[in-house]
């Protein structure tokens, strides 16, 4: 697995990486890839959202810099912006690897691992995907999968304003309650550092998840 740091992206343009790796990753022609990013404020909306999920005109966001987009993957709406990490994992599922749900449990794994760094453990919430921390969701995750190869991926809040949260209804889920390792820990934390944790948490639980296949 190749790592790649893009800086603050985008939410098009890294998208449209991620679709070049695809056809390379799927061809064989590039080695599992992933993409580490932070978007510029972005709403998006994935296949099991509308925009009866946004409470804002886009007239309204766009004057508050937000811009929104249809995704396609699975899920609901969503918020990307600094201050929040975006995991993309264009992996390829081979063998008894080719199995959606289990891939989205593994990236909830990375996400409890990502966390326990930081002291915190989190909560299983049955029936709703994404990583739950003190009855609060600190990070979702969406996929899509193409041949076998995976595309987007996971999304952890650190730094991130959790304002323009209260202009959708997350993930489709009504009342829910979002939280950043900042609100959570009361401080401001370094990004680079939580980019390097989150790394460590990728390279171990695959490792895991690897040697618990080959058993």
């Amino acid at each position: 697995m190749q790592i790649v740091d893009l800086g603050i992206t985008d939410y098009k343009d890294t998208y449209r990486l991620q679709m070049e790796l695809l056809e390379k990753v799927s061809q064989g022609l590039s080695e599992n890839t992933l993409l580490i990013t932070e978007h510029r404020p972005v709403i998006t909306i994935g296949r099991k959202g509308s925009w009866a999920d946004i409470f804002k005109s886009r007239e309204s966001l766009s004057s508050r810099g937000i811009e929104v987009l249809e995704s396609d993957r699975g899920g609901g709406v969503t918020y990307h912006g600094p201050g929040q990490i975006v995991a993309y994992p264009v992996f390829k599922l081979e063998n008894e690897a080719r199995d959606i749900y289990s891939f989205l449990e593994f990236l909830e794994k990375i996400g409890s691992h990502f966390l326990m760094q930081y002291g915190l453990s989190t909560e299983p919430r049955p029936g709703l995907r994404g990583v739950w921390v003190k009855g609060k969701k600190i990070a979702s995750i969406g996929i899509g999968v193409k041949r076998w190869v995976t595309y987007h991926g996971l999304a952890i809040n650190i730094n991130t304003d959790l304002a323009p949260f209260s202009f959708i209804r997350p993930c489709g889920i009504e009342g829910v309650e979002m939280a950043s390792l900042k609100t959570i820990l009361g401080g401001r934390l370094y990004i680079n550092d939580a980019k390097d944790k989150l790394k460590s948490s990728f390279e171990k639980v695959s490792l895991l998840a690897a040697a618990v296949r080959k058993d």
